[in-house]
């Protein structure tokens, strides 16, 4: 059977840098079409709608993928599925490099998108396996923050490449350094010493999916995820750019400073929020809740406001939609703590479906409504203007309704399980069950 896995020693803090470090990597070829947006516009002479649909297309292959992935790292382990989803990157930026038309361009995209989902749902199965319990709320924070950081090599050295050396040698640098992950894959990262012994029997696919999606504390940590993570998305995936340059008005440069500003909510906000769960666990639904009303809030004032918002009304809407990547880690928490361990990979799959889903709706929506007022303000019209980017952001109000309504009905159904767990246990082993 091998030796049993020893937590928190040296060689589990490597197989985990090893993997941050691929996510990292994942997170930066994520992020780098939204970045290269404008230039994507002229490259393949498309309009908002068709622009949309490379995101569109990434995001339902990465929404789509989850629930598989997650099931395929319960039954092959993490280190296939992160060594596999480099090499898809590989290829995918390889062929966007090359991508002269919409067509090739949106087939570079799916590799990208499907490479994408093989990872985070892989490194995050690893904690338990590597580091004890109580560790693992703050590292999946961790882990986020500093994947968080790839979106630091889109805004500055991937925008500086693009902007010097042009499409291609840019894009071939993206798909060199997916070699890169997969290098990280293969040689450090390990899905630990029980690894080498005889598997236990897995249970069906079907089962697992069953058991995961049953459980109301799974469905919870989807609505959590639905809800936080989203905007945070749109804004980095497609929109943000051209809404701060075309339709605030921003300079490209400080239109990329801001969008820097993701990151750094992330390293200060991504340790806080992991404390705060690890020691108020009952309370993390309303964590999020708090998050969810600053988006709305942040969203609301700037659509409203007359004329381009001041510059700091700005931030504060970045900053407020950063938050939301750090709290949609709590829907993974929610799957961690509420399934049996053989199901947290397929659990946390499903729960990563709910922000990238919810992402692809809105990208897809906002991109057709800029079209659709383009062309009802007839020939000659501009594509990205203030008053089309305020009716098309406004969108995501409706999403943010639907996914707190999906948290408050989930979590009452959640609580009440709870409830019965607790009275079937024996006096005192209640307390060590977790709350939302």
């Amino acid at each position: 059977m091998g030796k049993p896995i020893h937590h928190d020693s040296p060689r589990s803090w490597l197989v985990w840098g090893a993997s941050v470090g691929a996510y990292l990597i994942a997170v930066t070829q994520r992020t780098s079409f939204g970045v290269a947006g404008l230039e994507a516009t002229e490259r393949f002479d498309a309009s908002a709608s068709i622009l949309a649909t490379f995101s569109v297309v990434q995001l339902v292959v990465y929404a789509g993928l989850q629930i598989p992935v997650g099931v395929l790292v319960d039954r092959w382990g993490p280190r296939a599925m992160i060594t596999g989803g480099a090499a898809l990157m590989v290829v995918g930026q390889l062929l966007l490099a090359m991508a002269d038309s919409v067509g090739a361009g949106l087939v570079g995209r799916f590799f990208v998108g499907a490479g994408d989902a093989m990872t985070f749902v892989s490194v995050i199965r690893l904690l338990p396996i590597w580091f004890s319990g109580y560790r693992i709320p703050m590292l999946t924070q961790v882990t986020g923050m500093v994947g968080q950081l790839g979106q630091l090599l889109s805004l500055i050295p991937f925008v500086a490449l693009l902007h010097l050396w042009s499409w291609t040698p840019a894009f071939l640098s993206l798909a060199a350094l997916s070699v890169l992950a997969l290098l990280l894959a293969v040689l450090l990262v390990s899905d630990g010493p029980r690894a080498a012994g005889p598997r236990p029997v897995q249970p069906k696919v079907r089962a697992l999916l069953s058991h995961a999606w049953k459980e109301p504390g799974t469905r919870l940590g989807f609505w959590t995820h639905f809800t936080t993570q989203f905007s945070a998305n749109v804004f980095l995936l497609t929109w943000g750019y051209p809404f701060l340059v075309s339709g605030q008005g921003l300079s490209p440069a400080l239109a990329s400073g801001l969008l820097s500003i993701f990151v750094v909510v992330a390293m200060v906000c991504g340790p806080i929020l992991g404390a705060a769960v690890a020691r108020y666990p009952t309370q993390r639904s309303n964590i999020a809740f708090g998050v969810i009303l600053g988006i709305a809030l942040s969203w609301l004032a700037v659509v409203l406001w007359p004329g381009q918002a001041p510059l700091w009304m700005l931030v504060v809407l970045i900053v407020f939609v950063a938050i939301g990547g750090p709290a949609s880690m709590i829907g993974f928490d929610f799957a961690r703590t509420f399934n049996p361990p053989h199901v947290i990979g397929t659990a946390t799959g499903i729960v990563n479906v709910g922000g990238f889903l919810a992402a692809l709706i809105s990208v897809y929506v906002i991109g057709w409504l800029l079209d659709f007022q383009q062309k009802a303000a007839g020939p000659g019209a501009e594509l990205y203007n203030l008053d089309a980017f305020r009716w098309a952001m406004s969108f995501q109000f409706l999403v943010i309704a639907t996914g707190v309504i999906g948290m408050l009905v989930t979590r009452g159904k959640a609580r009440r399980n709870l409830a019965l767990r607790e009275e079937a246990l024996p006096g005192g082993a209640a307390k060590s069950v977790p709350g939302n």
